[in-house]
Formats: structure tokens, C-alpha cells, sequence
């Protein structure tokens, strides 16, 4: 494939570059009476998003969709819901669609239509789940489950912790969930210190069942119950899996019977929609963990049907890919205006970092041109007293993403009113900012002598001309928030497509674990040689304060 650089659309692209710069996001608004509605696209009665707040034109947005119709993103997009190939480094297809598709569809991998599959261990969960809400299952000491904690790390702990925490109104079920991830004891520690064994019941999230952070907790948890009920055999009363390592499962004690699968095409970063959400199904009930799903086939189906000028996902990522390999914006804020979104910048990073940050194409070739981005974020009003001085009035520029529900679950609509002004003003002042001239008028309004106007103005003076996105929704419902992590899920592979990389390996990953496994055994024997000078004297520091 041609690289994106040296495709037509994007040299055209490229030579729009100064001409587009050249022009404020002021003087657009000014010239153009009609561009919010020329750039916001809308989702059902759900979800509107505002892209007219960024550095672009009609002109633009039409050669990026060149530029990816020039690149095979249509073909790429159809093949995302069909048998493919896309994690080639892993022999693996990227079947993540079928997750959330309705009884009935069709989605093939190597002659097997897969849909069937993920609803019988659809069905699995909400048997078990209606055990767990009913009473009927119960611990060593005949009471029912009132904790559940998951035990797990990046997809098998992001995701469902995420979700859980974003939709805590709809926790109904009389359980609390609880999350577990670090290798730290004290994250361990203190989740176990505030619950009762006989009443709680941990779900070990692990692919291979190997997983080191993951099985370090795991036993400890393990021998935390044992310490309780005194017997091995109560282990399969409070221990489930979700894995596809039915031989270790068992060997930990768990029985067969309640570990819960999903297949080599699911990636973990994609997999909150298998198996692994069995912590939501738990916490939310089995109902709203399929309105989630609905909510990201109905994504999946606007991706799939919806031409490219209308179709959000392929906007944002074409976004992307003008302010990063064009305008050379290496950075992408998140900014959720709610609390329960307090984790979804974590997972973002996860999704797409973890996914595009790669130097190589498809073919194993360094690549000529930046991918992912740094991204990174925080709840609103939170991060407007922290870091936000730096998006208005700093040298760095930051595309930013503002995230807002028009309805609050909570009944404080004064707080919801402010909310929603904090976020609206914040796109307002980072996109038109505040010039010299108004500053100058404001602080003679307030009696400021000449003198003292000279001295201040430039230090109060707001640029703005600073992109950014305003995505608003309704409601934070489960419905909605499977919609919202699809599209970025969708968001993530279109990048990845136009980049031609594998977005669905991780091998940066590998390397670390690999050196930390000597140095496990190392710090164990007290060895403080046989690496580099910085290490070992690293480990000789741990050994004598130890």
C-alpha cells in the first residue's frame, strides 16, 4: 500500500496546510453563519458531536474523505465485520463486532459462524448472574454474595472497572463491585480490608491464566478465603474465571463449570463486551449489560452504513490525522464533564495508545510519518484547576475532546446547569480566547490606570484559535456509553487503517516483562550484578535498605 504521506489527497492536503492556519477559528465563525451545522454530525436522538471548533474547511474534510476512500478504508471497514486478519503478527482476527450482535447475524471466522457461540456464553452469564442477584448462590458460610471483586489488568480491569464506576446509578443489584489490577499489595490490601470472605466472590480475569500481576493477586486472595474457611473446598464457592486456560483454572481450584470463555479473536483492549464484563453484568444486571451492547452494535452499524462525511467514527479519526501528521499536533486531551467518567481517559489511553503506538506498517517497514498520539485527560471541572492554564495560554497546543451528558442521574440540577456551562465555556474560550484590545477595555472598565493596563494586558491576553470537540449526549446511560466506547473503539481501528499498522498487537509491552522476570529472581536472592551499571546498583540500594 502507498504510504499516507505520498497519497495524492494528503499532498493536497499539505499544501492547504499554511492557507488553513492562516485563517482563525474567529474569522471562520465570522465568515460562515452556517458551520456549526456544517460541522456537527449526530448519532440517533442521542449523541450530537461538534467538529466546526477545529482548524478545518469544507476543502479538508472533503480531501480526507479522498484521502480514505484512496486508501481502502471502505474495504478495511467491511472486513472489521467479516473473517479477517488485521493482528497479523499474532495470526489472529480482530472479531470484536460479534460481541454485541443481535441472535441471528452472521459472522464468519474460518467457516463457523461465531454469532451463536457468543450467545450461548451470553446465556452462561445470566444464569449465573441470576444466581448470584437471586441469593441462590451462596459462600462457605450459607450466606449470599454481597462483594465482587475482579481480579485483573489493561482490558480484563480498564474496561469493566470503567464501565461499573460510569454507571453506578443503575447498580440496583444489592452487590458492590471492586477492582483490583496493581501489582502493589496495597491496592489488594486495602479492597480486602472493608470485605467479609464468607460474602464475597472474586471473578480472576486472565486470557492464559499466567498473567503475572493477575495471579499474584489471585493467590493471595486465595489464600486470604483459606485463611477464613479453613477448606480448598469452598474455593469453587467463591472463585470464578474468565479464561480460556481450562487446565489452570482448575488447577487453582475453580470449577469448570463457572469458567466463562471468549475466543483468541477478541483483544483484550476490545473485550469488555465478552466474558470479561461479567463484573458489569454482576454489578448492573444481565438487562443493562445488553443495553450496553446495543448501544455498540448500533455504532457498529452506523460505522458500517453511514457515508464517510456523516459517519462519526471515520470524522474523528480523519481529524486526527490532519492535526497530527499535517498540523503536527502530538497530543489529544479527553476532558468527561461528569465524575462517573473519571476513569474513561484511563481507558482511552489504553485503547488507543496501546493500539496505534507502533513505528512499523503493516510490512514490517519503519514508518515516514507519526501515528498515535499522546492521550490524556481528566474529569471537568477538575482539570480546569490543574492543567487547563496550559491548554489556553501555553506553547504547547492541545486538540481537546469535551465530553457532556445534558441529563444528570442525580438530583442536584443546579450542579448539572454549572457543569455544562464550565464545559461550554471552556470550548468557548480555548477555540475564540480573549485579545489584547478586550482585556484592555476590561481593565480600563475596572478603573486600572495606564500605566497598569500596559503592564497586565499581556498576561491576561487568551489566544484561543485552539481546536476542539464537543460531543454532548442526552444522558450517561448504558445504552449511550456502549455507543460512546464503540466510536472510539472505531475511532482507534480507522486511524490504524490510514496509518497501515496493526492496531491489535502489543509487543512494546513484552519486553519489560521479560527483563522483570530475572529480576524477580534477583531481588529474591539478593543478586546486584549481571545487568547494566544503573540497575545493578539499583538492586545493591534495594538489598541494603531491605
Amino acid at each position: 500500500m502507498t504510504s499516507l504521506v505520498r497519497q495524492p489527497a494528503f499532498m493536497a492536503l499539505q499544501q492547504l496546510k499554511q492557507k488553513e492556519q492562516a485563517i482563525s477559528l474567529a474569522q471562520r465563525f465570522a465568515a460562515e453563519s452556517n458551520r456549526f451545522e456544517q460541522f456537527s454530525l449526530g448519532f440517533g436522538e442521542q449523541l450530537r458531536v461538534d467538529l466546526s471548533r477545529q482548524h478545518w474547511s469544507v476543502e479538508v474534510r472533503a480531501l480526507l474523505c479522498r484521502l480514505a476512500h484512496d486508501m481502502g478504508l471502505k474495504t478495511a471497514i467491511e472486513a472489521l465485520f467479516a473473517d479477517n486478519r488485521f493482528n497479523h503478527t499474532e495470526g489472529r482476527a480482530a472479531l470484536h463486532a460479534a460481541l454485541r450482535m443481535p441472535p441471528g447475524a452472521v459472522l464468519e471466522h474460518k467457516g463457523e459462524n461465531v454469532v451463536p457461540k457468543v450467545h450461548a456464553e451470553l446465556a452462561r452469564i445470566q444464569a449465573f448472574c441470576q444466581q448470584v442477584h437471586s441469593g441462590d448462590w451462596r459462600g462457605f458460610s450459607g450466606q449470599p454474595i454481597r462483594d465482587v471483586v475482579n481480579i485483573g489488568i489493561g482490558g480484563s480491569d480498564l474496561g469493566p472497572a470503567m464501565v461499573v464506576e460510569a454507571l453506578v446509578p443503575y447498580q440496583d443489584q444489592g452487590l458492590r463491585a471492586h477492582f483490583v489490577s496493581n501489582m502493589d499489595g496495597a491496592q489488594l490490601g486495602s479492597v480486602l480490608a472493608g470485605l467479609n470472605p464468607a460474602t464475597t466472590l472474586f471473578v480472576i480475569s486472565s486470557k492464559t491464566f499466567t498473567t503475572d500481576e493477575t495471579m499474584t493477586n489471585a493467590r493471595a486472595a486465595r489464600a486470604w478465603l483459606l485463611a477464613a474457611c479453613g477448606s480448598e473446598q469452598h474455593i469453587a464457592r467463591h472463585f470464578v474465571a474468565v479464561s480460556t486456560n481450562t487446565e489452570a483454572v482448575t488447577a487453582f481450584g475453580i470449577d469448570e463449570a463457572n469458567m466463562f470463555r471468549f475466543w483468541s479473536w477478541v483483544g483484550g483492549r476490545f473485550s469488555l463486551w465478552s466474558a470479561i464484563g461479567l463484573p458489569i453484568a454482576l454489578a448492573l444486571g444481565f438487562e443493562r449489560f445488553q443495553q450496553l451492547l446495543a448501544g455498540a452494535h448500533a455504532m457498529d452499524e452506523h460505522l458500517r452504513h453511514t457515508p464517510f462525511e456523516h459517519n462519526i467514527p471515520v470524522q474523528l479519526a480523519l481529524l486526527s490525522i490532519w492535526n497530527i501528521n499535517v498540523l503536527g499536533l502530538q497530543s489529544e486531551g479527553v476532558f468527561p464533564y461528569s465524575q462517573q467518567l473519571k476513569r474513561f481517559p484511563a481507558f482511552l489511553q489504553q485503547l488507543n495508545m496501546e493500539s496505534n503506538g507502533k513505528g512499523v506498517n503493516n510490512a514490517g517497514q519503519p514508518l515516514d510519518h507519526a501515528t498515535g498520539p499522546v492521550v490524556w485527560g481528566e474529569v471537568g471541572t477538575n482539570g480546569q484547576h490543574a492543567f487547563f492554564q496550559l491548554l489556553h495560554q501555553g506553547s504547547v497546543v492541545v486538540p481537546a475532546e469535551f465530553i457532556g451528558f445534558a441529563r444528570s442521574a442525580y438530583p442536584y440540577p443546579e450542579h448539572q446547569r454549572k457543569l455544562l456551562a464550565n464545559m461550554l465555556a471552556q470550548a468557548q474560550a480555548m477555540a475564540f480566547g480573549k485579545s489584547r484590545e478586550q482585556v484592555e477595555a476590561e481593565l480600563a472598565a475596572e478603573g486600572y490606570s495606564t500605566e497598569a493596563i500596559a503592564r497586565l494586558a499581556p498576561y491576561k491576553v487568551m489566544p484561543g484559535n485552539r481546536p476542539c470537540t464537543v460531543m454532548l449526549c442526552d444522558e450517561l446511560s448504558p445504552y449511550n456509553l456502549g455507543a460512546l466506547i464503540a466510536m472510539y473503539e472505531h475511532k482507534t481501528f480507522v486511524q490504524g487503517v490510514l496509518w497501515n499498522i496493526n492496531s491489535f498487537d502489543q509487543w512494546g509491552v513484552e519486553l519489560g516483562k521479560k527483563l522483570a522476570a530475572k529480576l524477580i529472581d534477583d531481588l529474591a536472592n539478593g543478586v546486584t550484578d549481571g545487568h547494566d551499571s544503573a540497575t545493578n546498583g539499583l538492586l545493591a540500594q534495594i538489598k541494603h535498605w531491605s
